[in-house]
Parts: structure tokens; sequence; C-alpha cells
């Protein structure tokens, strides 16, 4: 029997205060990264999480928190999201993203290539239709629903299409998709997920960040929760739903959940991936089984910030 990559997991007890986790992708080794790499992730993590903690000190919503933090690491080009994302075999920008609120509301975008910041458009059409997955949304519409909109060209970098021309096969640069899950005051939860997909994968491939159920989901009777990792995997399991499942009819504990869902259903099918979990009670989670993954946290003892 082949054993599974170990789950490198931080488990931070359920408190009073709000509480904030993010994720800059999993599937990073932090042995490849250059010093200065290195400390243009860390800042843009350190930017994340501060923008986001500053909305729920102000009172304001889960919601308003996670977006805040995806916003900064969609306008970094260190991630997988907005500028920077990963290219198509085409040299395109196919950029997806979702919000869930713990009651149930979604929206979601998937072969985006418009909107400055995906989640907001997301976070659009959960607010501005009476749908919740919208493909290709056109320009005029997001400038309709009042979206900063971007030539395709402000998506592409040096960094990508470099990456573009050495990779022999789509999942060789997988890592990158970013997340943020988030408790308020009112002990409301909401998750967002942004992510340009994978590095050549065909044009109108999705995975799992705009999906909800795979690698978005929030609930405020368990658990938010945003992925990362080899989006099909991911899809097939259901992973972020499975948490969630996992806690409401299981009664698993969510370190316990967490960990076994990423044995089960991504480790022990040859692929890796991370997450990260924030519960009503303000307990959080943030677990990988690859080499590393960029991180986040404040639950309100200050922020902590990571690779490895």
């Amino acid at each position: 029997m082949t054993s599974l990559p170990p789950v490198v997991l931080t488990h931070l007890p359920a408190g009073d205060a709000p509480a904030i986790a993010l994720h800059g992708g999993a599937g990073v080794d932090p042995a490849t990264l250059s010093p200065a790499q290195e400390r243009a992730a860390t800042s843009a993590l350190a930017g994340a999480v501060a923008a986001g903690r500053a909305v729920l000190d102000a009172g304001g919503s889960a919601l308003d928190a996670v977006c805040a933090s995806v916003v900064v690491l969609e306008d970094s080009e260190c991630f997988n999201a907005g500028r920077g994302a990963a290219l198509t075999t085409e040299g395109t920008a196919e950029l997806d993203a979702a919000v869930m609120l713990g009651d149930s509301r979604a929206g979601a975008v998937t072969c985006a290539n418009g909107p400055r910041n995906p989640v907001m458009a997301a976070r659009a059409v959960m607010e501005q239709t009476d749908h919740v997955l919208m493909a290709m949304p056109r320009r005029v519409v997001l400038e309709e629903w009042g979206l900063e909109v971007v030539d395709p060209s402000y998506y592409v970098t040096e960094a990508r299409l470099q990456m573009l021309r050495e990779t022999g096969h789509f999942l060789e640069y997988r890592h990158g998709t970013v997340g943020a899950v988030a408790r308020d005051r009112a002990g409301h939860v909401a998750a967002a997920t942004s992510t340009g997909g994978i590095t050549a994968q065909l044009p109108g491939r999705v995975g799992d960040s705009p999906l909800i159920g795979g690698g978005t989901w929030a609930s405020d009777e368990t658990v938010a929760v945003s992925c990362t990792g080899q989006g099909e995997v991911f899809v097939r399991g259901a992973v972020a739903h499975e948490i969630h499942a996992r806690l409401r009819w299981g009664g698993q504990p969510l370190e316990q959940a967490v960990r076994e869902a990423l044995d089960e259903l991504v480790g022990a099918r040859g692929a890796d991936g991370g997450l990260v979990a924030a519960t009503p009670a303000g307990e959080v989670v943030l677990a990988f089984d690859s080499p590393g993954m960029y991180r986040a946290h404040d639950v309100g003892d200050g922020p902590v910030v990571a690779i490895a």
C-alpha cells in the first residue's frame, strides 16, 4: 500500500473573537523560491490578512472580510488569481471565483476574462442576479454591476508566459489559487475562492474553485471552507462539502474531518492540495499535504503568515 503524503495541520481552538484565515495556494515548494519571491509573497499575504481583519474589527461581515482579503491576493502577481493568473494552452487567462455565505447564498463565475477582481464578479452574481454560477460573463454586464473591467492583457505576466513555454504537462505548475474564510462578530461565516486554473489547461476547463461544494462552501451550522490544489480531484471528492457533511452528519471534530478528507479524497488519489476552514464558533484549521502552502490567519492574537 502506498503511503499517504503527511498532512500539515494548524488547529486554532474556538474563541469569541472574529477570525480569518486565508491561503494563496498549495503545491508551492518553499525551497524553490528566491528570497525576493518569498518576501513578495509574505508581504502580500500579510496585506491580505490585515485587510480582512480590519473589516472584522470594524464590525463588518464575514463576506466583506473574505472579499477584502481575496482582492489583495488577486491584485498580487505572486499568486494564480487575477493579475498573474495561469494561462491556457492558447496563452489566455480564464478566471474562476466563488463566494458563499453561511445562510446558503452563493455566487460564482467561470472562464471570466474582464473583471479586475473575479471575486467581486462572483459576489455580484449572488447579489444582483437569481443565479449561482455564470460562465464568461459579458463585459457590458460586469460594467452594469459596477465592477472595474480590464483589458485581457492585464492578467498576463512574463512569469506566467515563461511557465507556459516551459511546461510539458498541465499539472506541472498547479499552485497559486487563493481563498479566505471568516467568522464575524455575529457568528456568521463566509468563504471566497479565486483562481486562474492550471498553466496549460485547455480553454474552457473548469476546476473546483467556482463549484459550490467542490472548492468552496459555507454553512452557519457547520463550517466555511476554501480549497486549493488539483481541482479535478477536489471536484470528484466534493471536498469542501465533504468536510461540512462530516461535521453535520458524522459529528466529527473539525481537525479530524479535515485531515481525513485530505487523506481519503486527495492524498489517496495521488494528488495534493490544502484548505482553510472556520466554524461559527471561531475554530480555525489550515491544512495541506503538499510541500508548502501560502497561508495566513488572525484569530485575534495578531497575524501569522507562513509558507512551509
